[in-house]
């Protein structure tokens, strides 16, 4: 069963629908779906764009073939590239609902995985991220993405002109430097992040206005997906090390490994980041604070020293006919006189009392 690609909307349409039913839970797309497949062994390459018909007999005894998909929202095409490789309908499920957690899946004849590719949004300058899935089978790999872009292209480069071991090693290892692709992105995301963390602890001091306490919440809200993201990658990784599969080679475990501790270092970062960045909000509320207490205690200094200054403008403004000093020629400018030095006394006490 298909349901429209194009609603957004799929968690309200998939209440009480049977498990295994696709409905593409996400962004909204319309554009073309874009498949692309490396067909590489030690000594050849085959590179090119493919349609979903087409991919019959890419498979080879002796070759690695990797299957890219650009697009999840067309659900025809999932649905018979499943039948294709004969993926189970849960597994299809998961990868056109854009909402999943990073996890893995262990199937009889392949792994599961799941993960988050993070990026910078040209627009604002937050952080975004899409899901990735791979299939990773005895001599394939498909991985499955949002939309056009990815991370992918020194893996590409590696498979192109033979660098290091990638074309000497099976899909598990291919599968192992998608992920490790993705891993290393993060640390230039972490980058970025603390760029910005220490940008906006100098405004927090110089320039706490409302702008900059909706800057922290953003980067609190980037650095909440990031460990969205982080988190359960660790036991991804941890996982593919740790289990028993076929699937994945003696000769892979050490690098993935190696990998669990680029995850552990990534999410120790991450918890770093959002204690300065829990940090910042407090640094802006003790700034705000400060400045309206200097601004209180101005008020309140003013107000003392007119306090006595207005009792005696308010004693000889009472008019009484008989009152004495009122028929004084000097009286008026004696009492601006005796204000004058009341005031100058009070600033005087205040400055020695370092109140001001």
């Amino acid at each position: 069963m298909a349901v429209d690609a194009n609603s957004g909307g799929g968690y309200k349409r998939a209440v009480g629908l049977p498990p295994g039913t696709l409905i593409h839970v996400g962004k909204p797309r319309t554009d073309d779906v874009g498949l692309s497949v490396i067909n590489y062994s030690p000594s050849d390459v085959v590179e090119r764009r493919i349609s979903v018909e087409e991919c019959d007999g890419l498979l080879g005894s002796d070759t690695v073939t990797w299957i890219n998909v650009d697009g999840v929202h067309d659900l025809d095409l999932i649905r018979t590239l499943g039948e294709r490789f004969n993926l189970h309908p849960l597994l299809l499920e998961d990868i056109v609902n854009t909402r999943q957690r990073p996890k893995v899946d262990e199937y009889a004849d392949y792994l599961f995985v799941v993960l988050k590719m993070l990026y910078m949004q040209e627009e604002d300058g937050s952080l975004g991220g899409e899901q990735v899935s791979l299939v990773v089978g005895r001599n394939f790999v498909i991985s499955f993405q949002e939309q056009p872009g990815d991370v992918f292209d020194p893996i590409r480069s590696r498979i192109r002109g033979a660098k290091g071991r990638i074309r000497e090693a099976g899909p598990d290892y291919l599968a192992y430097a998608l992920i490790d692709a993705v891993v290393d992105n993060y640390f230039l995301i972490l980058e970025s992040v603390g760029d910005r963390v220490e940008e906006m602890e100098d405004r927090v001091v110089a320039e706490p206005e409302l702008n900059v306490l909706r800057a922290i919440r953003q980067l609190k809200g980037d650095a909440l997906l990031l460990r969205r993201s982080v988190w359960p990658l660790r036991e991804v990784v941890s996982s593919l090390a740790r289990q028993d599969s076929a699937l994945v080679r003696p000769g892979s475990l050490p690098y993935l490994r190696d990998l669990y501790d680029h995850t552990i270092q990534v999410a120790d970062t991450v918890e770093t980041y959002r204690d300065l960045i829990g940090g910042l909000r407090d640094i802006y509320l003790t700034v705000i604070s400060n400045r309206m207490n200097e601004v209180m205690k101005v008020l309140t200094i003013i107000a003392t020293i007119f306090i006595p200054l207005t009792f005696i403008a308010g004693v000889y403004g009472m008019n009484f006919e008989h009152m004495p000093e009122l028929k004084y020629t000097w009286g008026y400018f004696a009492t601006l006189a005796v204000m004058l030095i009341v005031a100058v006394g009070m600033l005087i006490f205040f400055k020695k009392r370092k109140w001001l």
